[in-house]
């Protein structure tokens, strides 16, 4: 923390980024147990409505680089003040939609929030002293993963009794606040870059995005060897082969490639994609499996409130099951927590996919996936802080966030391509459906398993290095908030390096 005199209270800083990171991730699975309701309230289908899902991770995957670049040039709390002011635009738009496109782009406006995890990151690296700024990103972090079960628990109850336009009205009013408490609770940014967005990257990561997501969500109804849907994904990887090609020449790289060089950031990356891929996929259509009524051949009829208490144990057991890693690591290790991890939530989805007759199969899978996923993420956020200089905690972090975002836009539309390939005349999915996309993920968490694997024994920060000189704080918060790495482009990337710089 840096020599200025500050007049206010850590916690309550830490209060105003806890409440913005939650209020972003409830609105990522807030409206999972309502998409049956959606379908008939704005005239859409199965099919498409699940794009009120992807839609915001697509979002939320292309917003999260580029408003923590912003909030470098700009100044984190403004930019932070700004996140959260459109995510109550989009709040707004949601509640007053009365059709699906409108609803569809109004979640795209929310996506915008999700700058709120970079920017958290750099504030804690500005303001926090430097031996709270590992737990208190770790803590944000679990955060980000536990909001996202706590969705699916309240939408139940506010639709019960508030309706279910306030599933939007309330966020909003909560956003609001949370704008206000982070322009009054959050200091101004001690120091700022010039510079400007890389605009080229940002371009074509959303145009691959939007092709593979759009063909995964369309090839049931398309055909997977359609030309169109050929044509979308030879777009995905010919437009993904250019962004990389892009990122590797930008002076300001929105996701930096040269720390992925690091072998246990990579990995922990390849582990929080496949990881998040299951997680969204899971947490957007169980609810829809045990809505569906008995007549269908499957689920319970379970009404929303009773669809998020099925779902109830994940968010708990994933709150204590982080709270455990830490004692849990000092025993088997890190690196064991999550391999450990992924084989428990593989094991919730594999028990799904075999036996979903009764309920209390689907408590026990809950709270299976609650102890790995808990456990994936506490551990792995402690991973990926000890691979990096002090320096780094924040770009590292909020990379390995946005990358378990992406994987969960990519696990939600390759779920919704499974559950949605056969449908019976009803219009509701088949049985079949949920079991083969139930079974896929049990399979891309053993994969998650396998990678997790690679993960470094021995951190890298605690190999041998050169000692960085003493550099103002402000330097160090720049780096660690924004998306870019010391060097400039075609240098090699060193975790030891430093660049002090005067202060703006």
């Amino acid at each position: 923390m840096d020599t200025r005199t500050r007049r206010i209270p850590l916690n309550a800083t830490f209060a105003v980024l806890a409440a913005s990171v939650v209020v972003y991730t409830l609105m990522q699975s807030l409206l999972t147990p309502v998409l049956a309701t959606m379908v008939t309230v704005l005239h859409t289908t199965q099919g498409t409505v699940t794009w009120v899902l992807t839609a915001y991770l697509l979002s939320a995957s292309i917003c999260t680089p580029i408003i923590g670049r912003v909030g470098d040039i700009l100044g984190r709390r403004g930019v932070l003040v700004f996140t959260l002011l459109a995510l109550s635009l989009g709040s707004l738009l949601a509640a007053l939609a009365t059709d699906i496109t409108v609803m569809i782009i109004a979640r795209v406006v929310q996506g915008v929030g999700a700058g709120a995890l970079p920017l958290s990151f750099g504030i804690i690296r500005d303001e926090f002293p430097k031996g709270r700024v590992a737990g208190a990103v770790g803590l944000i972090a679990s955060l980000s993963a536990v909001g996202g079960g706590l969705g699916i628990v309240l939408a139940g109850p506010i639709v019960d009794y508030l309706g279910y336009r306030w599933l939007f009205w309330l966020p909003m009013i909560a956003t609001v606040a949370a704008a206000a408490a982070a322009h009054l609770l959050v200091p101004p940014s001690p120091a700022r870059r010039g510079g400007t967005v890389s605009w080229l990257p940002a371009v074509l990561l959303s145009a691959w995005l939007v092709c593979l997501l759009l063909a995964m969500n369309q090839a049931p109804a398309w055909g997977w060897d359609s030309p169109a849907v050929i044509g979308l994904l030879t777009g995905a990887l010919v437009l993904g082969g250019a962004w990389i090609a892009a990122e590797r020449r930008a002076a300001t790289p929105l996701i930096d490639l040269r720390m992925l060089r690091l072998k246990a950031v990579w990995t922990g990356n390849l582990v929080a994609l496949l990881t998040g891929a299951a997680m969204y996929a899971v947490f957007a259509f169980l609810p829809q499996f045990v809505q569906t009524a008995p007549s269908a051949g499957y689920g319970f009829g379970a009404s929303i409130a009773e669809s998020g208490l099925l779902l109830l144990p994940s968010s708990i057991t994933m709150f204590a099951s982080g709270a455990f890693v830490g004692r849990l690591g000092s025993i088997i290790g890190a690196k064991r927590v999550v391999v450990l991890g992924c084989l428990i939530a593989g094991a919730s989805m594999a028990l799904l996919a075999v036996a979903h007759e009764h309920t209390w199969e689907i408590y026990l899978s809950s709270a299976l996936i609650g102890v790995g996923l808990g456990l994936v993420y506490a551990a792995m956020s402690g991973l990926v802080v000890a691979a990096v200089p002090p320096s780094q905690t924040g770009v590292a972090s909020g990379m390995n966030a946005n990358i378990r975002t992406i994987g969960g836009s990519i696990g939600a539309a390759l779920m919704a391509s499974v559950v949605t390939s056969h449908l019976m005349p009803n219009g509701l999915p088949e049985g079949s459906g949920y079991t083969l996309g139930f079974a896929a993920m049990a399979v891309v968490l053993v994969v998650a398993a396998a990678a997790a694997l690679l993960i470094p024994e021995t951190p890298a920060t605690q190999r041998t290095a050169p000692i960085e000189p003493p550099v103002e704080q402000g330097e160090l918060a720049r780096r660690a908030g924004g998306t870019d790495v010391p060097g400039a482009p075609g240098e090699e990337f060193s975790c030891a390096e430093t660049r002090p710089e005067t202060r703006s």
